[in-house]
């Protein structure tokens, strides 16, 4: 297993890095995503799993229980994942967690721009060699398994967050996504433009009953707790924000300063409301609060002249929905407040909200439980993942973490030791056993 994971993690190292960051730059459907995605498909192949995929690019390598077992099934599976036979159940996760259905793991393979290493890859990797170590244990499972590579988690290129497994769930339309565009005005319907998408679904999710992701984790909780393995308890809700601020374009020497509406004089203005709000919200130790503007666009973005647009990204995450309402709320009323005073104008535009996520509970401390040196610690994640999509979706879901000694994520310094991953690799076979119901 320890070779396995460290000849996988080489495979990965070299490809979408930055020779001058050292991040990563995976964004979906683009040269260094689609060599992962041929890689997990090499994978898969290498362990006797049947690759399924869906048309919008998610992928589910499947290993299937011995015929004669409650969970096995002798029908075929065709690569646009529709069914050959009854093995495919109606209505995923309706069940509930158990050892019936089949049983889901694995991550993305995607990144933010200039990413760490570790998010997304460590769950796909962790997977595939928690297979390989259970295989080595003996264990024969009595349910498929299935480890997930679902596509634009990130929403780095087309801009919503788990894009890849919000269709697989059914949780967005083909017909709203294939409208998103990315940076140089590419629409995810040409990217996945013909006859695969047009019926606008995915069978990939199709009698799945239990999720369960593996992730690094992106704070310090663990560091905390002087723990290398968590599971999550809940998602917060959180949500992107496009701020438009509109002005008028002039002249940087000519133009007298009283004379002027800039809008980036707004932004910047608005930035720092965001900033105070959230910490001012977040007094007195309790931090539930999270305000950034991470991305900004400016036009005509020459160095010699007043812009006529300015336009920023907000994200925005707190403990409870109510509190993300009136965390927004106050940031845009300030923007409007100053716009006023610049004589510019302020357009706010809900691009992605999520709400709260409360995973499986039941399913958080059974996978939590008794373990060598006690249980495991249960904390919530201030970050979105595919498992909230799918647990919103009505799947069980639960989420371990590998600690983070640092918390840095989202950055070419995101790290995890190689002892710690082995240990998630080992805690996540232990999980998928235990749910898989095989013997060992």
């Amino acid at each position: 297993m320890v070779d396995d994971f460290e000849r996988m993690w080489a495979d990965l190292a070299p490809v979408g890095r930055s020779a001058a960051s050292g991040g990563y730059f995976r964004q979906p459907f683009l040269s260094a995503e689609r060599e992962l995605s041929a890689w997990f498909a090499e994978q898969a192949a290498a362990r006797g799993l049947t690759l399924q995929s869906d048309a919008y690019g998610n992928q589910v390598a499947w290993w299937d229980p011995p015929a004669g077992s409650a969970g096995s099934s002798t029908d075929e599976v065709a690569p646009d994942g529709a069914s050959k036979g009854p093995h495919r159940r109606s209505g995923a996760g309706r069940s509930g967690a158990g050892r019936s259905g089949a049983l889901l793991t694995g991550s993305h393979l995607d990144s933010v721009l200039d990413g760490g290493a570790y998010d997304g890859p460590l769950g796909v990797v962790s997977a595939l060699a928690a297979i390989d170590l259970m295989r080595e244990r003996g264990v024969v499972p009595t349910r498929r398994v299935g480890v997930s590579v679902f596509v634009e988690e990130e929403g780095s290129r087309f801009g919503l967050a788990c894009l890849g497994s919000r269709l697989a769930a059914g949780a967005t339309t083909w017909e709203s996504a294939r409208e998103l565009a990315d940076r140089d005005g590419v629409r995810l319907g040409d990217v996945m433009a013909g006859d695969a998408v047009s019926g606008g679904s995915s069978s990939l999710l199709e009698g799945v009953t239990t999720f369960v992701e593996l992730h690094v984790e992106q704070g310090r909780a663990l560091v905390d707790r002087n723990a290398a393995i968590g599971v999550a308890s809940e998602i917060w809700p959180h949500g992107r924000y496009r701020f438009d601020f509109t002005g008028t374009a002039n002249h940087a020497g000519t133009t007298a300063m009283q004379d002027r509406r800039d809008p980036m004089l707004t932004y910047a203005m608005t930035a720092l409301a965001a900033n105070k709000q959230a910490r001012t919200a977040s007094a007195g130790g309790a931090d539930l609060h999270r305000a950034t503007f991470g991305r900004v666009d400016v036009a005509p973005n020459g160095t010699n002249a007043v812009p006529s647009r300015v336009t920023g990204w907000l994200d925005a995450r707190c403990a409870t929905d109510a509190s993300l309402a009136e965390l927004v709320a106050a940031i845009e009323r300030q923007g409007h407040q100053r716009a006023e005073r610049d004589g510019t104008a302020l357009t706010v535009t809900a691009e992605s909200v999520s709400g709260p996520v409360g995973f499986d509970g039941d399913l958080a401390r059974a996978v939590a439980a008794d373990h060598a040196g006690g249980d495991w610690p249960i904390v919530p994640t201030q970050a979105g993942h595919d498992a909230g999509i799918l647990s919103t979706a009505g799947i069980p879901t639960a989420m371990l973490f590998v600690r983070n000694p640092t918390g840095v994520s989202h950055s070419p310094d995101e790290s995890a030791s190689m002892p710690d991953c082995l240990v998630g690799v080992s805690a996540l076979a232990d999980t998928l056993s235990r749910l898989a119901g095989g013997a060992g």
